[in-house]
């Protein structure tokens, strides 16, 4: 068995990847101007990304076990990793060209995640702060004063017999 399938594979991961990278830049400006709506579409969009992508992981682990099956290595989690060590020549130049290309877009993807994660979690911070000062404590809500007080009769100067 050839490495191409492993390669054909990693290369439309990649390709999703970049599109999932596209669409959180997206989502990192509808965090910004806060558009939420945009951002609803944006998720249901990279929802489906994501499906595609864990189909596409799948199929890649099948075939690479495929090829450690097709050459007798046995491994109880084999990787590309693993398998580079065992191949040479162009077929190892082509799958490890692959792999770099996925991993810098995979780093891009971490980054710009943990931007959105920072700019979402800043966001409900202010949520909360604003929802803080609109609804008063409940200390404030009597001006003071104890229970003992409020149950006693109010009497004034006023109400005495002359």
């Amino acid at each position: 068995m050839t490495v191409k399938p492993i390669v054909h594979t990693m290369t439309q991961m990649k390709q999703l990847h970049e599109s999932l990278l596209a669409l959180s830049q997206k989502k990192t400006d509808a965090l910004k101007s806060n558009d939420t709506t945009g951002l609803q579409k944006l998720l249901t969009t990279e929802r489906k990304h994501v499906q595609a992508i864990d189909k596409l992981e799948k199929a890649r682990m099948d075939a690479v076990n495929q090829w450690y099956e097709a050459r007798g290595l046995s491994y109880t989690e084999p990787t590309i990793s693993e398998m580079l060590e065992h191949m040479e020549g162009s077929e190892q130049e082509a799958l490890q060209a692959a792999y770099n290309e996925l991993i810098i877009v995979l780093a891009d993807l971490k980054q710009q995640e943990q931007l959105n994660a920072e700019l979402t979690k800043q966001s409900l911070q202010f949520v909360n702060l604003s929802l803080d000062m609109l609804q008063p404590s409940l200390d404030n809500v009597n001006y003071g004063g104890n229970e003992e007080q409020s149950t006693q009769p109010k009497r004034s100067v006023f109400d005495s017999k002359a």
